[in-house]
């Protein structure tokens, strides 16, 4: 299974019961094979520009962990439903991922050196 990340936009209409849609997406993904590793909420934010006459939005992040023909099921599901305005699926950079990896690492063993030294 490849590692992805799934920006989803949902219709700020949505904000105060936004439960079922989200277990929409969710049963979509494990439905087609797929396992959600991470996700957040990022709230309801203004949008760069209008999308069907809506400018806010409701953003949601996951990484997940998808078979190799989940990406196209998944996308051909986003695409009609009526809760989701707008989503981004992208395969994971793995060299960015250790970069970062790499780096809070040594953010850690920064701060562990500094409060020996202190």
């Amino acid at each position: 299974m490849k590692e992805y990340e799934l920006s989803v936009l949902f219709h700020p209409d949505l904000e105060m019961n936004l439960d079922p849609a989200l277990d929409k997406v969710k049963k979509l993904i494990e439905a087609n094979g797929g396992k959600i590793e991470k996700e957040e909420a990022d709230g309801k934010k203004r949008l760069a520009y209008s999308i069907n006459g809506q400018d806010f939005a409701i953003y949601y992040f996951f990484e997940v962990a998808l078979p190799s023909e989940a990406p196209a099921k998944i996308s051909s599901t986003l695409n009609i439903s009526d809760e989701v305005i707008r989503y981004l699926l992208v395969r994971t950079d793995e060299r960015r991922k250790a970069a970062l990896a790499e780096k809070a690492e040594e953010k850690v063993e920064a701060e562990k050196s500094e409060e020996k030294g202190e």
